[in-house]
């Protein structure tokens, strides 16, 4: 019998590259910029714009680019050109039409486990951008729920596991964010699995939960799940009477 009865996956940078994309569009932005004179760290900036926009805007390629072209207006003193406002909204049409590649290891594990487990999607974001993300994936079909939040908070952790009856210590959640993945589900008593990424954005970083924390784990990538959950299954058993 599945130690779990529900896996949950992130998407972004988890399933699939999405960070870089993010990167990608900041690095044009300075090149534009720099045509007007800024020198200045734009990444910095950029990232106070978003903070302050997060509440009103979101997450996602949408919200980006509004501070994106908030951030360049302040920057040129207000004398970024219409072609140039133009140009930042290609870069999030470039964002929004970009292929979606899995992450090494993706395909295979996630097929794998839907074998034997019952799993889900839980991502935050733009709901259009994050539902056609995972529609180009080639994974849909895995997941018994596709759940697109405005926040990954132990708030709505707790009601998507009350609506489908779920005991949290029968959870574990899969994912890069410490800040959005890992600690609130640990903190409402369910299990986690960290998978880092090679880059994170400076919103979702966190501390990682200390050494004494026995539902949290750390793996290097998605092949090495399935052995960790028959190492947690294997526990299981033998704990029983």
């Amino acid at each position: 019998m599945p130690r779990f009865d529900l896996i949950a996956f992130d998407a972004d940078d988890t399933l699939w590259h999405n960070e870089r994309l993010y990167i990608a569009a900041r690095d044009k932005l300075a090149a534009l910029l720099s045509r007007y004179g800024v020198d200045v760290p734009i990444g910095d900036r950029l990232y106070r714009t978003e903070s302050r926009n997060i509440d009103l805007f979101g997450y996602g390629i949408k919200s980006y680019i509004l501070s994106m072209i908030e951030t360049a207006v302040e920057l040129t003193g207000g004398h970024l050109s219409d072609e140039d406002v133009l140009a930042i909204i290609g870069l999030g049409r470039e964002m929004l039409d970009a292929r979606v590649d899995l992450l090494d290891h993706a395909a295979e594990t996630v097929a794998r486990l839907a074998s034997t487990h019952r799993l889900m999607i839980i991502t935050k974001g733009d709901l259009r951008d994050q539902e056609m993300k995972v529609a180009r994936s080639g994974l849909q079909d895995y997941f018994q729920h596709i759940e697109i939040v405005s926040e990954k908070d132990r708030r709505n952790y707790a009601a998507l596991l009350a609506a489908q009856s779920l005991d949290p210590a029968c959870f574990l959640m899969v994912g890069n964010s410490l800040r959005s993945d890992i600690l609130p589900v640990i903190e409402m008593g369910g299990w986690a699995a960290y998978v880092p990424y090679a880059t994170t954005w400076q919103h979702e970083a966190a501390e990682l939960p200390g050494p004494d924390q026995a539902r949290f784990y750390q793996i290097e990538h998605l092949g090495l799940l399935p052995a960790l959950l028959a190492r947690l299954e294997t526990e299981e058993a033998d704990s029983r009477p």
